[in-house]
């Protein structure tokens, strides 16, 4: 099992580069960057920097904002200063952010749209690394003109950029086993709804493209509900109580709620988030509920418990300890250091 570390930009880039380093050196096999709060790619460079073997990536970015071309450049050059160690996580996010946040027209539907920015992405790689002529044509998406001027050039030893794709819903679960290196889950997950639909959409997906189940990474990005010490433990339970009532609040993620018969708990969640009532939706996530969607245990706990709930059924565990805000940076930052000691083991869950 890989075991990623998803990290948010410290407040200096000496602070960014001493985490980096850390986790590198612990063994995490890749570190990731959300797009939450911060730019995605620009931390990619120190973390490129200062590592020597884990891989760096966007965990995920966020793909409509940004023009597939704008996206190829910053993702080649990444690839070119990382030797090789950069993965290109994109998502779609949901229409609120996009039209609201981002000023970003929303298609309708997203997932067709997507599937074409992927297929572009690809193009322009390959004009990047073996000078194939531009000419994508699609609907949304068009690469046909480019120059020396404006190509980067080959890198040596690559070919291409991985690209994982975020999937809840059963089209990009789909489009990640038709077009992906991997596929990379929601928080807001579970074994049974991993089991019994995004394994097989993604095999639906892998079938199409003539390729095998095997050939794709399925990346879980569990909530870890867990400490070094009952205190610490106390304190995650909250905050990831806190923080599954943020994503069971948005109407796309529903699925995974109807799935465990939790619907009419994420209808009211939503009303009180519309409301603004934050600070009451904790307490619907009741702890059968934590533990549906949480990995709950001390560190010792761990490799034991993600056993038990994901062997067989993933091959890379990105641990989310908690909401990206930054006054849990530090804490966080802890518990990467301190989950290093039973790392080992986590790794040997197959």
């Amino acid at each position: 099992m890989k075991i990623e570390a998803t990290i948010t930009a410290p407040p200096t880039i000496e602070a960014l580069a001493q985490h980096a380093r850390e986790l590198d050196e612990l063994g995490y096999d890749t570190i990731l960057v959300p797009e939450a709060g911060h730019d995605p790619y620009l931390p990619q460079m120190i973390l490129a920097e200062h590592t020597r073997r884990a891989r760096i990536g966007t965990g995920i970015a966020i793909s409509f904002p940004r023009s597939p071309f704008v996206t190829a450049q910053m993702a080649w050059d990444l690839q070119r200063f990382s030797r090789g160690r950069f993965v290109l996580g994109l998502g779609t996010q949901v229409k609120g952010h996009n039209e609201r946040r981002y000023s970003t027209p929303w298609p309708s539907p997203p997932g067709p749209r997507l599937r074409e920015y992927v297929l572009c992405l690809r193009a322009i790689f390959r004009h990047f690394s073996a000078g194939e002529p531009p000419s994508f044509k699609g609907e949304h998406y068009q690469f046909t003109l480019s120059n020396p001027f404006f190509n980067p050039g080959p890198i040596e030893g690559v070919e291409t950029v991985p690209i994982y794709l975020a999937a809840v819903n059963s089209y990009n679960c789909r489009l990640a086993g038709e077009l992906a290196e991997g596929v990379r889950m929601h928080p807001l997950n579970s074994p049974s709804y991993l089991r019994e639909v995004i394994r097989p959409a993604v095999a639906e997906g892998a079938a199409k493209a003539g390729r095998r189940l095997e050939d794709i990474d399925f990346a879980i990005n569990p909530f870890f509900v867990t400490g070094a010490t009952e205190e610490e433990f106390q304190e995650s339970k909250e905050l990831i109580r806190k923080h599954i009532s943020f994503y069971a609040a948005t109407r796309t993620y529903s699925a995974v709620m109807e799935h465990h018969g939790l619907g009419e708990v994420c209808a009211e969640l939503v009303r009180l988030s519309q409301a603004g009532r934050w600070d009451d939706m904790p307490a619907l996530v009741s702890d059968e509920m934590l533990e549906t969607f949480a990995i709950v245990g001390l560190h010792e706990e761990l490799p034991a418990k993600l056993a038990e709930r994901y062997a067989g059924l993933v091959n890379s565990v990105n641990v989310v300890f908690g909401p990206p805000y930054a006054h849990l940076q530090e804490r966080q930052r802890r518990q990467f250091v301190s989950l290093g000691a039973v790392l080992p083991e986590l790794k040997k869950v197959v």
